[in-house]
């Protein structure tokens, strides 16, 4: 599982793997481009970025924080290109994807939807036996991301096998 917190300066990521002995970090940090370099340049830098990584963890689902709501124009057109880019590159990868809110993660993490980026960090850190919060706080999101996946997972799978149930195997 891939959580992916998008930016174009800061892009977060954190994938976590749930198995027999618990839940576990496998890689958590931060892709960043240079806000100096052309912009192009920057989404391409990204885009290699992101292939590499989904190639590297190989994932089975990646899930890409939606962008909710931002107040900056230019701050919500950034996180959008990052976002489209990173759900393109896990589609193409093969990978399964899903979006959550900010409100879904922080309360799948932390049980309060209103939580601050302290309360994730430290929930991060307890969830996953870290020694300290993941530094910075965007890849302390993407990790939540991931874990709120987790959470979620069981009840989607359920929904779908409802879905194909009433439907008779049709989507």
């Amino acid at each position: 599982m891939l959580g992916i917190d998008p930016g174009l300066s800061r892009c977060g990521y954190g994938a976590v793997h749930a198995g027999a002995s618990g839940t576990r970090a496998r890689a958590i940090g931060v892709i960043r481009t240079s806000p100096a370099d052309p912009l192009p340049q920057r989404l391409a830098e990204l885009q290699g970025e992101l292939r590499s990584l989904i190639a590297e963890l190989r994932p089975d689902v990646v899930a890409v924080e939606r962008i909710f709501f931002q107040s900056n124009v230019r701050t919500a057109m950034s996180v959008g290109q990052a976002s489209g880019l990173a759900m393109a590159e896990a589609v193409a990868a093969g990978c399964e994807v899903v979006q959550y809110s900010p409100n879904e993660v922080k309360l799948a993490v932390a049980g309060d939807g209103s939580a601050d980026k302290a309360q994730v960090g430290q929930m991060v850190q307890r969830l996953l036996g870290l020694a300290a919060p993941p530094k910075p706080a965007d890849a302390a999101d993407a990790a939540a991301l991931a874990l709120c996946h987790l959470a979620h997972a069981p009840v989607r799978a359920r929904l779908a096998r409802a879905q194909l149930t009433t439907t008779g195997g049709r989507r």
